[in-house]
């Protein structure tokens, strides 16, 4: 069997379960049945090409951090044009100054964080192919131990990724969505955007990418002009 052949025989799988086991699910699945949340990355609100590797998910996650959509992508096409149009490896922002990335738009402290980063990555502290391997909650056990990386920070980053079973409770964009979706009369805290995906396992990138596009895709559908009476 091709990956090919595998990707679309996963994604038949995943979107069963969901539909079985959310209605809410089975509606978005219904109203796109050929979505793909690795497609997605290529259709992403942020108009840039997302990061297949650790260390650039993770440059992604901490320029967003704190930041709206529109503001992310700047600072992070900034990023870009001061690495030749790519995000850098960790080599490559390790040698540049970092006030040219605080010139970029990044704040003092996302500097440090990233700098502090691709330290522990280059000197052995942190060896990636072995933290790649690990489950999610390792992973993140073992990066938010890095002052100015928390939960949300790496949760994105492993959806990022494309692992399979990732919600970004902390997101206030997924908890919008969640609240859209569901009809909620309030914006759910963390603990029940949990308690809500905790159906959706073992799919929970899946269903997370579904209620995350589906809420950008209605905030970007101009509302009918009013009525001239």
């Amino acid at each position: 069997m091709t990956e090919h052949s595998k990707r679309v025989a996963w994604l038949r799988r995943a979107r069963s379960y969901l539909r079985n086991a959310d209605p809410v699910l089975a509606r978005l699945i219904d109203e796109r049945p050929d979505f793909d949340f690795a497609q997605a990355r290529l259709d992403n609100p942020f108009g840039l090409v997302l990061p297949t590797d650790l260390f650039g998910a993770l440059l992604f996650q901490i320029t967003g951090q704190q930041l709206s959509i529109p503001a992310t992508s700047r600072n992070l096409a900034r990023v870009e044009a001061l690495f030749g149009g790519h995000l850098p490896s960790v080599t490559e922002l390790m040698g540049v100054d970092p006030a040219k990335l605080r010139k970029a738009g990044l704040s003092r402290r996302k500097v440090g964080t990233l700098r502090d980063l691709a330290g522990r990555l280059t000197d052995g502290r942190l060896d990636p192919k072995l933290l790649t391997s690990l489950p999610d909650d390792e992973i993140v056990q073992e990066l938010t131990m890095i002052p100015g990386i928390g939960p949300w920070t790496v949760h994105g980053a492993l959806l990022l990724l494309g692992r399979e079973d990732v919600v970004v409770p902390g997101d206030l964009r997924v908890r919008k969505a969640v609240k859209a979706a569901y009809r909620l009369d309030h914006l759910p805290t963390q603990q029940e955007v949990l308690a809500i995906a905790a159906k959706w396992r073992p799919y929970r990138s899946l269903a997370t990418s579904y209620l995350f596009t589906a809420n950008f895709a209605q905030a970007k559908t101009p509302r009918a002009a009013p009525r001239r009476t």
